[in-house]
């Protein structure tokens, strides 16, 4: 009588938490988005301004370090095609 009833509450428990298994889910999600966008709303508009100009003049550095690298590694590139053209020519003299 004690193997049955074991049997049948570990069933039951079994089932319970598989059919448990979304709600859980759904609980560990984060909040609504409702709760975030009122978090930017009590933010003072005044210092978004200043920082725009920062971030326009960190972006333009960085682009600039991009063109620059780019324009570096074509440079190598050339001037490997280079070397690899001439090899050839000079193997055949």
């Amino acid at each position: 009588m004690n193997t049955r009833f074991a049997k049948l509450t570990l069933a039951a428990l079994i089932s319970a938490s598989i059919g448990l298994s979304p709600l859980t889910v759904m609980a560990a999600d984060p909040a609504p988005a409702l709760a975030p966008a009122a978090a930017p709303a009590a933010v003072p508009a005044t210092p978004a301004p200043a920082a725009q100009p920062e971030k326009a003049s960190k972006k333009s550095k960085k682009q600039a370090k991009k063109d620059k690298k780019a324009e570096k590694k074509s440079k190598k590139k050339a001037k490997k095609k280079a070397k690899a053209a001439q090899e050839p020519a000079s193997a055949q003299q």
